[in-house]
Parts: structure tokens; C-alpha cells; sequence
């Protein structure tokens, strides 16, 4: 137990970057939990995901998000407000960036439109150094310095570890002095359902391919935790009738293999049997519908905004 009479510090460390940076991983590794799904796909995080590390002397509330992206469908424009609301509310900012690949116009310019006001302390992690090369590396280094001359850069590697006790460090020096915000042994505010429909969108991303993945959303419709092995039954919607019968698989081999791969995760992370039951329902067009993208808990911009 921490001392009541000790000096605390707690606050939130908002991730952002272009898609595919690593923000998830890292959060993950930061943590020490899987909380955020990770695949080798890009726009895998698609509403913000908080993850708590509580060390002895400070609370670092992580707000991973969606990728800065160029925002085509409401879904996206959705997934950009997200990040940049996250933005806001940061007391400290996390830039995570792709050390593989030297800046392009495309990255820069949507990390400068993003940071543009931000007040908060500025951190920048340079990822996957593990197989990044020099010259990139480098050339970021010179960018980062060029345009963010006060920020702390990291140089880590999410799925390594290299760099995540210092980086850890430096933000908790960051953050205000404050008592903890979140009871001590939490790790995320978000309830299981949202990390159960998370965990099956997650296999969905490993095991089929195209636009399959980015049609698919999850919603757990019951959860009884009072039986044994727990009763979860998750709707998993697609955005045509025809994606049905490719989520399913000729006899339903598929669905199965999505449903044993999802059932593995879930049961290691809440730690009891599971038995899965996946509905398959077609949601047309739900990522391009206002109506719909609300009542799946998606913050959907208003009209005014999006003009």
C-alpha cells in the first residue's frame, strides 16, 4: 500500500500518432497487460482505451488512441475526434512514432496540425528501434529537434521493452502532484465487456483478410458471470449480408476458429472458463450511419463539425 501521507503524483498521458506507430504495444508493455488489441494491420484502435500503471509514488493513466488519419467515413471521423479529444484532457503528451520509416509529408503534417495548441509537456518515443535502422532513426531525431526543440525523446521498443523503465520515469516527473485518481490494483476503466468485444474484434483482424476487418464491429450482448464456465454471447456485425457468409466459412469453420481463438484470450484475461457464443448480424452500412455508430458508443461528430 502506498503512504497516505506521501507525496503522489497522477495524471493522464495521452498516446498519439499516425496509424501503426506502436501506441497500443507500447501502452500494452507499459502497463503489462493486454488491453489494447495489436495486430500487424493498421486503424486496429478504434475508440480510445485507457490503461492505469500505479507505481509507489505516481498513477499514470494512459489514454491510448486511434491513429491520426485521414479521416474518409464517419467511423474514421469518429476514430480522429477520439484522439484529438484525448488531446485535451493529456497532462502529458506521448507522441509515438515508427523509427523504421523517415518522416514523410503525410506524418508530419498531421502531427503538427494535432499538437498545434497543446500546451502539455511534450514526450516523443521513437519505436521499434529493435528493427529500425540508423538513417531513419536519425532523420527523425534532426525532425523532432527541428520542430519540437523542448520535447524529451525516448528512443524504445515496445515488444523488446528497451527504454520503458526510463520513459516511465520521465513522465511520472511530469505529472502534477495529486492523489491517485483510480483505486490502486485497477489497470483500466473501461468494464470487461468492452475488452471481451475487443478481444474477438482482435481475432477478427488475425484471421481474415480485405475489408473484412474494418466491416466488422463487436458488442457483447450478455454476460453471465454467475455460471460456470461464463456465458458470453458477443454480436458480431458486418456491414453486408454477403460479409455473413465469409465470417461464417463453408460449415461454419470459420466461425469456429474465430470462436476458439477469441475464447483463449478472453478466458486468460478474466481468468475463468468461457463459453463463447458468437451471432453473426449484418448492420448495413453502420461505419457511414450517425444513428448507428452512436448507439455503438462511438462519439460521432456533429454536422457542424464535419463541415
Amino acid at each position: 500500500m502506498t503512504d497516505p501521507t506521501a507525496s503522489t503524483r497522477a495524471g493522464y498521458v495521452t498516446l498519439v500518432g499516425r496509424p501503426n506507430a506502436g501506441k497500443s504495444t507500447l501502452m500494452n508493455a507499459l502497463i503489462g497487460e493486454h488491453l489494447s488489441i495489436v495486430t500487424p494491420k493498421a486503424q486496429t484502435t478504434w475508440q480510445r482505451v485507457t490503461g492505469i500503471l500505479t507505481t509507489e509514488t505516481a498513477q499514470l493513466v494512459f489514454l491510448d488512441t486511434p491513429g491520426l488519419l485521414e479521416a474518409r467515413d464517419l467511423l474514421q471521423k469518429a476514430m480522429l475526434g477520439a484522439a484529438l479529444s484525448a488531446l485535451a484532457e493529456a497532462d502529458v503528451v506521448l507522441v509515438v512514432i515508427d523509427g523504421r520509416y523517415p518522416p514523410s509529408e503525410s506524418d508530419t503534417r498531421r502531427l503538427l496540425d494535432a499538437l498545434t495548441d497543446i500546451a502539455s509537456p511534450l514526450h516523443v518515443a521513437l519505436n521499434k528501434i529493435d528493427v529500425a535502422e540508423e538513417a531513419p532513426l536519425e532523420a527523425w531525431r534532426l525532425w523532432v529537434a527541428g520542430h519540437w526543440p523542448s520535447a524529451q525523446r525516448h528512443e524504445v521498443s515496445a515488444v523488446r521493452g528497451d527504454g520503458l523503465e526510463e520513459l516511465t520515469r520521465a513522465l511520472e516527473a511530469e505529472l502534477p502532484e495529486s492523489p491517485f485518481l483510480y483505486p490502486e490494483d485497477e489497470i483500466a476503466s473501461q468494464p470487461v465487456r468492452f475488452f471481451v468485444g475487443e478481444l474477438v474484434r482482435e481475432t477478427v483482424f488475425e484471421l481474415y483478410h480485405e475489408e473484412i476487418p474494418y466491416s466488422v464491429v463487436c458488442r457483447v450482448g450478455e454476460f453471465r458471470e454467475s455460471q460456470d464456465p461464463v456465458y458470453i454471447q458477443v454480436d458480431v456485425h458486418v456491414e453486408r449480408k454477403s460479409q455473413k457468409g465469409i465470417l461464417i466459412g463453408k460449415g461454419g469453420a470459420a466461425i469456429r476458429e474465430l470462436g476458439a481463438g477469441a475464447r483463449q484470450k478472453i478466458e486468460h484475461f478474466i481468468g475463468r472458463p468461457v463459453y463463447l457464443d458468437l451471432w453473426v448480424k449484418p448492420l448495413k452500412g453502420w461505419r457511414r450511419d450517425r444513428k448507428t455508430l452512436g448507439a455503438l458508443g462511438y462519439q460521432v461528430p456533429d454536422e457542424e463539425e464535419e463541415g
